[in-house]
C-alpha cells in the first residue's frame, strides 16, 4: 500500500510538471466518452427502446399508400373498427380519438388535450396506473353510454393539482360535465399527448371517426395482415371516401415506432457515426501524446534503471500514472454525457420521437468508452517500459536522446497522426456539408412574410356551434374581435391553412379538361385578410369580398404553381373547378350543401411554401372559409409589436365571445413554426453538433500533431546543434521539422479524402438537404492543412533558433 502511495505521488508530481499534457490527455478522453454515452443513449432512448407498454413491438398502426402519398392515416367508423377486430390474425385492438375540451367551473378556463379510449385500451397497452386505477370495459360499455370517469394524464396532475396523491375520488369539470377522477397515468405513459383520458362512446355515426391501435399475434408478419386487411380498407373507402385517398392505395401496416424511425433514425445514426469518429481520435490524440511523453523519459528511466529499479517497478509506476490520467478523463467524461444528452434532446426535432421515451444516461455504452479510454492509456502509457530494452550504459553514454522504438516508434507515431488527421477530415467535410445545407434552407424563399405574425388555434367544445349560421358568425366574431386590438395590424381567419404546411390533399376537376388519377392540390379554407396578413401577393384577378364570404360564394383563388402547370396558356381566370371529397358533414365540419360542387377561379397569388420547408410548392386551391367548416379554426395575427406578447389579450378578446371556449394552450409565432419544423430542426440539430465535434475534433488533432513536433525537436536539439555548427542555415532547420510531419500530414489528409468521398453518398441520403460538395471538400482540406502547419510552426521556429553552442553542451 506504501508504495502505491509512493507511485500515486510521484504520479500526481509528474503531471503537475506538464499540465498542459494531462489536461489535453483528460479533456482528448472525456470530449469522446461524453459525445459518444450521450448520442448512443439519445439513440437507444428513441429508436430502440422508446416504449413503456407489453409487447409493443408486435403493435401496429395502418396507412393508405399511394404513388404520391406514402403515408396517408386513416379514420376509421365504429362499424369499421368492430368488423376489423374480429381478425383471426389480431390479438387485440383498442380505439381511440382526441379532442381539444376547456375546464369549466373554476376561475380561468384551461384547455386539455382530451383522448378517449375503448374501455379496453389500458389493458391493450399493459401499462398500470400510477395511482388509483385504469379506464376499464365497464367505463364504456359498447351500445351504452359511457360512465362520467377520468384518468389523469401524469403532466397535468403535476400541473394542475402540484401532484397531490389524494386527488383520486375528487371530481374535475370539463365543458360543465363532471368527472370523477379514479386514476393518474405514469409518467411514460402519454399516448397522443393527453392531459385526460376518457371513456369512449362507440358510435355508428360516419361523421364521428376514430383512430385504432392493433396488436398482432405472435408470428404475425406484416404482410398478411396488409393482404388480409386491403378487401376490407376497399370496401370503407367506399362507404366513407372522405377518409380514403381518391386515388388507388394499398394496405400498409406500420410499426409503432417505424415513422419515428424513418424520420429521425438517418439523423442520430449519423450523429452516432461522428461520435464514435471523435472518440477514435480522442483515444488516438492521448495515444500521441503518451508515446511521445514516454519519448522524452526514456532518460528518466535509464536513470532509474541504473539505480535498482526492476521493470516490474517501472511498469507499475506507469501503469499507475496512465490510470490516473484515464480515470480523470472518465470523470470529466461522465459529466460531459450528463450536460451533453440534455443539449441533444433540446435541439430534437418536437414531434419527432415518441414522447414516451425515457433518454437517459445508457450505462453499458458509458463504460464501453470508459474501458477504451482505460484501455488507451494503460496500452499506450506502458508501451515505454515494455520496450525498454537499450542496455543502460549506452543510454547514460548517449549524448543523445533516442527515439522510442526507432524506426519503429516513428511509423507508429505516423500511422497514429495520419489516421488522426484522416478522421478529422472526414469530420469536416460532414460539418461542412451540413452546415451549408443548414444555411440554404434558412435562406429558402417562403413566399410569405412570417415576421410578426402568430397563428391562435381555437377549437371548439363538442356540441358547440353545430349549424352553418352560428359557426360562421362565431368565427367571423373571433377574427373582428382581435382584429379591433390596438396591437393588432391586420387578422385574418384560416381554418387549416397556416404555412409552412397547409391545407387539405385534395382530388380536383377542372371543367372542360380530362382528369389524371394522381391530380390533387392542396385546398385551404381562409379569409380573404389571409393573403395581405401573409403578405402573399395577388399577381391577377381579384379576391372575394366580405358580402360573397358571408354567403359563402363558390369562389376559388388558386396559386401560381397550379396556374403554370394547368392553365399553361394563362387563362386560369373564369374556369371552374371542383373538389368532390369536399362534402359538409364529415368530421363535424359544416358548409353549405353544394361545397362540393364547382366553383369559379377568380384570381392567382404567389406561392407560398405549403408542403413543408424541404419540398417544392404544390398546387394550391383557396375558398372562402364559410363553404367549409371543421370544427375548429386559426386566427392569423399580425402585430405591432412581438407577437406572443399580446397573446393574453387575445385570448380574452376570444373569451368575450364564449366565455366557455378557449384559444389552444400551444400557440406560436410564425416564426417558431418554421423553427419548430421537423426538417428544420433535423437540420439544426445535425449542423450544431457536427460543427462542434469537427472543431473538437480539430483541435485535438492541432495539439497532437504540436506535440509530437515539439517532442521531436526536443529529441533532437543536439543533431540541430551539430548541423548549424556544421553550416545549416534556419531555413534549413525549418525544412527538417516540416519534411518530418509532411508524410503522416500528407497521408492523413489523402486517406481523409477518400474517406469524405465516401461518406457523400450517406451524407445526403441521412442528413437530408446537405451533400459533401467539391468546395466544402477543398475549403476544410485547406484547412485543416494550414492548423496542421501552424501545430509545426511553433516547435520548428524553437528549433530553427538553437544556438549551437547550447545545443551541443544539451544534456
Amino acid at each position: 500500500m506504501q508504495s502505491l502511495v509512493q507511485d500515486l505521488r510521484y504520479g500526481f508530481r509528474q503531471l503537475t510538471k506538464s499540465p498542459g499534457f494531462a489536461l489535453t490527455a483528460i479533456i482528448s478522453l472525456a470530449l469522446g466518452i461524453g459525445a459518444t454515452t450521450a448520442v448512443f443513449s439519445v439513440v437507444y432512448a428513441v429508436l430502440l427502446d422508446p416504449y413503456p407498454y407489453a409487447n409493443a413491438d408486435r403493435m401496429v398502426h395502418f396507412v393508405a399508400s399511394t404513388k404520391t402519398v406514402p403515408d396517408w392515416w386513416i379514420e376509421f367508423t365504429g362499424p369499421q373498427y368492430q368488423k376489423l377486430r374480429e381478425s383471426p390474425l389480431v390479438e387485440a385492438m383498442a380505439a381511440f380519438h382526441g379532442e381539444s375540451v376547456t375546464t369549466t367551473g373554476g376561475e380561468l378556463p384551461e384547455q386539455l388535450n382530451a383522448t378517449y379510449f375503448t374501455g379496453n385500451a389500458f389493458s391493450f397497452f399493459g401499462v398500470p396506473p400510477l395511482l388509483g386505477r385504469d379506464l376499464q370495459p365497464s367505463d364504456a360499455p359498447e351500445g351504452g353510454d359511457p360512465e362520467p370517469v377520468v384518468v389523469l394524464g401524469y403532466k397535468f396532475w403535476q400541473r394542475h393539482y402540484n401532484g397531490e396523491r389524494d386527488v383520486v375520488g375528487k371530481t374535475i369539470q370539463l365543458v360543465h360535465k363532471t368527472y370523477t377522477i379514479v386514476g393518474v397515468a405514469p409518467a411514460r405513459f402519454t399516448w397522443d399527448d393527453g392531459d385526460v383520458y376518457l371513456p369512449m362512446k362507440l358510435s355508428a355515426d360516419p361523421s364521428k371517426t376514430i383512430a385504432i391501435i392493433t396488436r398482432l399475434k405472435p408470428g404475425v408478419t406484416h404482410a398478411a395482415i396488409d393482404a388480409q386487411f386491403q378487401p376490407f380498407f376497399t370496401e370503407f373507402a367506399k362507404e366513407t371516401p372522405t377518409y380514403f385517398p381518391a386515388v388507388a392505395f394499398r394496405v400498409t401496416s406500420r410499426g409503432l415506432n417505424e415513422h419515428f424511425v424513418r424520420q429521425l433514425g438517418p439523423t442520430l445514426y449519423l450523429l452516432l457515426g461522428s461520435v464514435a469518429m471523435l472518440l477514435l481520435i480522442g483515444c488516438g490524440n492521448v495515444s500521441i501524446l503518451l508515446l511521445a511523453r514516454g519519448t522524452a523519459r526514456e532518460h528518466e528511466f535509464a536513470v532509474r534503471s541504473a539505480v535498482g529499479a526492476g521493470r516490474l517497478r517501472l511498469i507499475r509506476q506507469l501503469l499507475t500514472e496512465s490510470l490516473v490520467l484515464s480515470l480523470g478523463g472518465v470523470v470529466l467524461g461522465v459529466l460531459l454525457a450528463y450536460r451533453t444528452v440534455t443539449a441533444i434532446v433540446s435541439m430534437l426535432p418536437e414531434f419527432s420521437f415518441p414522447h414516451e421515451a425515457a433518454i437517459q444516461i445508457n450505462l453499458p455504452v458509458l463504460c464501453f468508452g470508459a474501458g477504451l479510454a482505460i484501455l488507451t492509456g494503460i496500452v499506450f502509457g506502458l508501451s515505454p517500459a515494455l520496450q525498454f530494452s537499450v542496455e543502460v550504459s549506452q543510454v547514460m553514454q548517449s549524448s543523445t536522446r533516442k527515439v522510442l522504438g526507432g524506426v519503429r516508434g516513428k511509423r507508429i507515431h505516423n500511422l497514429l497522426i495520419g489516421g488522426q488527421i484522416a478522421l478529422t477530415l472526414g469530420l469536416l467535410a460532414s460539418a461542412g456539408a451540413a452546415i451549408r445545407g443548414f444555411i440554404r434552407l434558412n435562406h429558402v424563399h417562403l413566399g410569405y412574410n412570417p415576421h410578426n405574425v402568430m397563428s391562435v388555434g381555437v377549437q371548439l367544445n363538442e356540441g358547440n356551434y353545430t349549424t352553418w349560421q352560428s359557426r360562421a358568425q362565431y368565427f367571423n366574431q373571433l377574427m373582428q374581435k382581435v382584429a379591433a386590438m390596438p396591437e393588432v395590424k391586420m387578422a385574418g381567419l384560416s381554418t387549416n391553412a397556416t404555412p409552412p404546411d397547409n391545407g387539405w390533399i385534395n382530388k380536383f376537376e377542372v371543367l372542360g379538361k380530362p382528369s389524371a388519377e394522381d391530380q390533387q392540390a392542396h385546398l385551404n379554407w381562409v379569409s380573404k385578410e389571409y393573403f395581405p396578413v401573409l403578405q402573399i401577393p395577388l399577381l391577377e384577378g381579384r379576391l372575394w369580398d366580405e358580402t360573397e364570404t358571408q354567403r359563402a360564394a363558390r369562389l376559388a383563388v388558386i396559386n401560381e404553381t397550379m396556374a403554370s402547370r394547368f392553365f399553361p396558356a394563362g387563362d386560369a381566370l373564369g374556369h371552374q373547378i371542383r373538389m368532390p371529397n369536399m362534402k359538409a358533414g364529415t368530421g363535424g365540419a359544416v358548409g353549405i350543401p353544394e361545397s362540393n360542387d364547382w366553383f369559379q377561379i377568380v384570381g392567382v397569388v404567389g406561392d407560398a411554401l405549403d408542403d413543408g420547408l424541404d419540398k417544392p410548392v404544390r398546387p394550391g386551391v383557396y375558398v372562402p372559409y364559410t363553404v367549409f367548416m371543421p370544427p375548429f379554426t386559426h386566427i392569423l395575427v399580425r402585430t405591432e409589436v412581438a407577437p406572443l406578447s399580446i397573446l393574453n389579450g387575445v385570448r380574452r378578446q376570444i373569451q368575450l365571445v364564449n366565455a366557455d371556449q378557449q384559444a389552444d394552450k400551444d400557440v406560436r409565432s410564425l416564426e417558431e413554426r418554421i423553427t419548430s419544423r421537423r426538417e428544420w430542426a433535423q437540420q439544426h440539430l445535425v449542423a450544431m453538433v457536427f460543427g462542434a465535434f469537427a472543431a473538437l475534433a480539430l483541435s485535438l488533432a492541432a495539439i497532437g500533431l504540436y506535440s509530437v513536433v515539439s517532442y521531436t525537436v526536443a529529441q533532437r536539439t543536439n543533431e540541430f546543434g551539430i548541423r548549424m555548427a556544421l553550416g545549416a542555415q534556419r531555413g534549413d532547420v525549418l525544412r527538417m521539422v516540416f519534411r518530418s510531419t509532411s508524410v503522416s500530414v500528407g497521408g492523413g489528409i489523402l486517406a481523409g479524402v477518400l474517406l469524405s468521398l465516401a461518406m457523400k453518398r450517406v451524407i445526403m441520403q441521412w442528413a437530408q438537404g446537405s451533400s459533401i460538395s467539391l468546395a466544402v471538400l477543398l475549403g476544410v482540406t485547406v484547412l485543416l492543412a494550414i492548423v496542421g502547419a501552424m501545430a509545426c510552426v511553433l516547435p520548428a521556429r524553437r528549433a530553427s533558433s538553437i544556438d549551437p553552442m547550447q545545443a551541443l553542451r544539451y544534456e
